[in-house]
């Protein structure tokens, strides 16, 4: 019995190394904005669905990251192009 339990928290540990060790997969970020009510919201387009309701357009172009997706909505915030 001890044996199964060394085995089980060594592999535990290597998987948990082996995660750690890999790069994390960056899914690419778009901002959409509701036509109804103006309000932007940033888009993950790593979730296999669209966005609902249907009346939204995309605003930007494919993003890299989280926080450009942020910083483009906060000029387009300020500039009045996108709603609150």
């Amino acid at each position: 019995m001890r044996r199964l339990t060394i085995a089980c928290a060594t592999i535990a540990v290597t998987v948990a190394a082996l995660a750690a060790a890999s790069p994390a997969s960056a899914n690419p970020y778009h901002l959409i904005r509701w036509q109804d009510s103006g309000f932007c919201q940033i888009w993950d387009q790593g979730i296999p669905t669209v966005p609902f309701p249907a009346n939204y357009t995309v605003v930007s172009e494919e993003l890299p990251t989280f926080e450009a997706a942020f910083a483009l909505k906060t000029g387009l915030l300020s500039s009045g192009t996108c709603s609150f």
